[in-house]
């Protein structure tokens, strides 16, 4: 669980170090899942290429809304939450033929299990499965995930793509007279935050443990990053960790049914979140209160 939502959470941090919304993150997760799906079921590729697949996916569903953002002004929040739906619909129309009859699923709603219908595609347990004992669900996807969010970090601090992403994000208008294109920065930096989101998706269905299913309502995980990038004040490093806290809540809130409801891990997640975001807008007030004083200070000397 933590895997997928540290991507969704690196998707919208990264997006958020560039001063964009991608609330579209729950589209991109869905593409890219589906695209995964795909090459693992129809196409019988290996895990590495179906989770290439999902990054490709999630790409292709970012591009919109940055292409629309830069060179029409359009909020970016409006054509994502718009993709969102388009994405659900283009699975609801497509999967049932080319997944789901085709590999003797189960059922009609759902696709065919990849321990059926390639094997090969499953995530590999990798060499530290055995101190969990070699239990079904663990897979390298943990370390593929901090891996990304290392090279995140590196992309955004020590590199000049990086550097003219955050001017974008801090001054669009300040950063195209700096001689910096803001037209295309806008659209790589939704491009990789789709990418990051697809693989996202692409990992939790090539775990093997479950099936996606058809539902007419958009997944959850997408929103669920949200939260976890604003946890991490959009760090990728801090995002590891603040994604493994929010899915401990999860999981564990879910062992304790029933004898707690499930809206009760919600609220205890909400109160959390507002309680770091309380604390950032609290910070930002002292220190421009003791700014202020500092300079009147200065001044009176």
């Amino acid at each position: 669980q933590a895997a997928p939502l540290m991507m969704c959470g690196l998707s919208v941090g990264f997006a958020f170090k560039t001063g964009l919304f991608n609330i579209g993150a729950s589209g991109q997760y869905t593409m890219g899942a589906f695209f995964s799906l795909l090459c693992a079921i129809q196409f019988q590729m290996p895990w590495f290429v179906c989770l290439l697949a999902g990054a490709v996916g999630g790409a292709i569903w970012g591009v919109f809304p940055g292409l629309f953002k830069a060179y029409f002004n359009v909020n970016e929040v409006i054509i994502a939450i718009m993709f969102n739906w388009i994405g659900m619909n283009l699975l609801l129309a497509n999967t049932p033929t080319m997944l789901a009859s085709a590999w003797g699923a189960s059922n009609s709603d759902r696709t065919a299990a990849l321990s059926a219908a390639n094997p090969g595609a499953i995530l590999p347990k990798g060499p530290f499965a055995a101190l969990f004992g070699n239990s079904s669900w663990i897979n390298i996807s943990i370390i593929i995930t901090i891996v990304f969010a290392v090279l995140v970090w590196v992309v955004l601090q020590k590199t000049t793509f990086g550097y003219e992403l955050k001017a974008c994000g801090l001054s669009r208008d300040a950063a195209q007279y700096a001689g910096i294109n803001s037209k295309r920065n806008i659209v790589l930096s939704m491009v990789i935050s789709g990418a990051l989101s697809g693989i996202g998706g692409g990992i939790y269905y090539l775990a093997g443990t479950g099936q996606y299913v058809l539902e007419k309502s958009i997944l959850g995980m997408g929103f669920n990053g949200i939260p976890v990038a604003l946890l991490a004040s959009s760090n990728p490093i801090g995002t590891i960790f603040s994604a493994l806290f929010i899915s401990y809540i999860q999981v564990g809130g879910a062992a304790m049914q029933p004898a707690y409801s499930s809206e009760t891990i919600d609220i205890v997640i909400a109160v959390i979140i507002y309680l770091a975001a309380f604390a950032l807008l609290m910070r930002g007030v002292i220190a421009k209160a003791v700014s202020g004083r500092k300079e009147k200070g200065g001044a009176a000397k």
